[in-house]
């Protein structure tokens, strides 16, 4: 347990209860299973991101899709990800987590089904918006769940066990990936998710009695979510577009839409998102910016690696898969070792050293060429995992451990929003570098030198993104537990 507050002398109260028998401990029996629960969940959507970077080829060449085609079929699912993540995370609140975590992932569950069978490209695209709201729902609720459950001497270490999951979700992604597409075809990879989420489905029925709902009570701000969902709509569709002057436009738009929401938000009383919460909050404010970046600045080296490895240096998908588990194997192995050191020491600092060695990672990756040994590729992915490995853990524990009980969902939303979002600018600058340097064509032989060329600006601009991020996590004060009430 940590210290008592300096503000008022009073301890933090255990995790809360489940909300209908509020004086009910929660025992170790019902953390391990609840963190059992969030391992699956945490599995299963990374899995399958980094499962279809590595199918993309063979997606694309099914269905003749061109360069920036392909990236649609992971931004759509990362766009509708983020657009339902805060405002889930709010329902969670008020009606309860559980119930929300169940809704996501049965809709996960269906969508995986679906898109066993897809017939066409737009189809392949719509299913994977639906099969984001799913996602969106697991996102916003397992880190709020799993931080109810653990008191905070206690979280950082289940929150690296749980990162560590998504790790090894990402970790086996691009391997089994690759073999399912090589020897199954690539909408195997969708199949396997059907039994595990079936089965975090029958564990949470079985297992979890009552509910977490610590908003109860409070309305659900629809019109603040609308503006919320429009602004982000229009800035990344905008962005994708990039640099045609319509995008221009787009982004204008939405940036307005933005400074609207953020005014309508000031004056609710039960707000979708509590803009205090960054306000209020330097640890809070400055580790979703650290959040955002870092995922901005690394999230698109899987996919232009994959890239990479099968058209320029003609690997199948297996043997490509192989190549990228390098930097989740590290992730996974750093992730709960960082966890534990940030429940000792001061989260910013460990994880800004993570931030910059991710930094040097991803600027080992700029001088990528055709004749680049795999052994170089295979250090670089490394060095990037030990980096993200050491980031991750720590700035969530930050995050959650900055906000009252009652923000949880809306914080676990937040947490998951950073991440899409950053992955979904990632996705952003490594389309718009396409569209200026490629064009909207087929990637084949002739257009090889052109594909390395925007891979060496990408990795440019992903280093300098890490390098401000160095700044941003570092600016952060000391870490602070406001869940005795006092909200700072």
């Amino acid at each position: 347990m940590d210290p008592p507050d300096a503000g008022n002398g009073k301890t933090e109260p255990e995790s809360p209860a489940i909300c209908h028998v509020p004086d009910r401990p929660i025992t170790a029996g019902i953390k391990r299973v609840v963190l059992f629960i969030a391992v699956l969940a945490g599995f299963i959507t990374p899995f399958d991101g980094s499962a279809v970077n590595v199918a993309l080829p063979t997606i694309g060449a099914e269905f003749h899709m061109d360069a920036i085609s392909l990236t649609w079929v992971s931004t759509a699912y990362l766009l509708s990800s983020v657009l339902f993540l805060v405002p889930f995370g709010k329902i969670a609140d008020i009606y309860g987590r559980k119930k929300v975590f169940l809704c996501g992932i049965s809709v996960f569950a269906i969508a995986s089904l679906l898109m066993t069978m897809v017939p066409s490209a737009p189809a392949l695209v719509g299913v994977r918006i639906f099969q984001g709201i799913g996602s969106s729902m697991i996102f916003g609720t397992t880190m709020a769940i799993l931080t109810s459950a653990y008191p905070p001497g206690e979280r950082g270490k289940a929150l690296g066990i749980y990162i560590t999951s998504v790790y090894l979700g990402l970790t086996l992604g691009p391997f089994i990936g690759g073999i399912l597409t090589e020897y199954l075809g690539w909408r195997s990879i969708f199949a396997i998710n059907i039994p595990i989420a079936a089965f975090a489905i029958l564990l949470v029925l079985w297992k979890l009695e009552g509910e977490w709902a610590e908003c109860r009570g409070e309305t659900f701000d629809i019109k603040g979510s609308l503006l919320y969902g429009l602004a982000l709509v229009t800035v990344m569709v905008g962005f994708s577009e990039l640099p045609s002057a319509g995008a221009i436009v787009l982004i204008g738009i939405g940036i307005a839409l933005a400074l609207a929401f953020i005014r309508f938000e000031q004056r609710q009383q039960f707000p979708v998102l509590n803009l205090r919460l960054f306000s209020e909050s330097r640890v809070f404010s400055f580790s979703s910016l650290a959040a955002l970046i870092n995922y901005s600045a690394t999230y698109a080296v899987s996919f232009l690696l994959s890239l990479d490895l099968q058209y320029t240096k003609g690997f199948s998908a297996e043997y490509a898969g192989l190549v990228l588990i390098a930097a989740p194997v590290v992730q996974a192995a750093v992730s709960p070792v960082a966890g534990r050191l940030s429940d000792r020491f001061d989260p910013g600092v460990i994880a800004s050293i993570g931030m910059g060695i991710s930094a040097l990672g991803l600027f080992s990756l700029i001088f990528l060429s055709e004749s680049t040994s795999i052994l170089y590729i295979v250090v670089s992915l490394a060095i990037l995992g030990l980096g993200f490995g050491l980031f991750s853990s720590p700035n969530s524990n930050a995050i959650m451990s900055a906000v009252e009980k009652r923000y949880y969902g809306v914080a676990s939303g937040i947490v998951s929003t950073m991440r899409l979002l950053g992955q979904m600018l990632s996705m952003g600058i490594a389309t718009m570098i396409f569209a200026i340097v490629i064009g909207k064509v087929e990637i084949t032989p002739q257009y090889y030198p052109a594909f390395i060329t925007s891979v060496h600006y990408a990795f440019i601009l992903f280093t300098g993104l890490c390098i401000v991020g160095i700044y941003a996590s570092l600016i952060r004060t000391e870490r602070k537990q406001p869940e005795n009430g006092t909200g700072t």
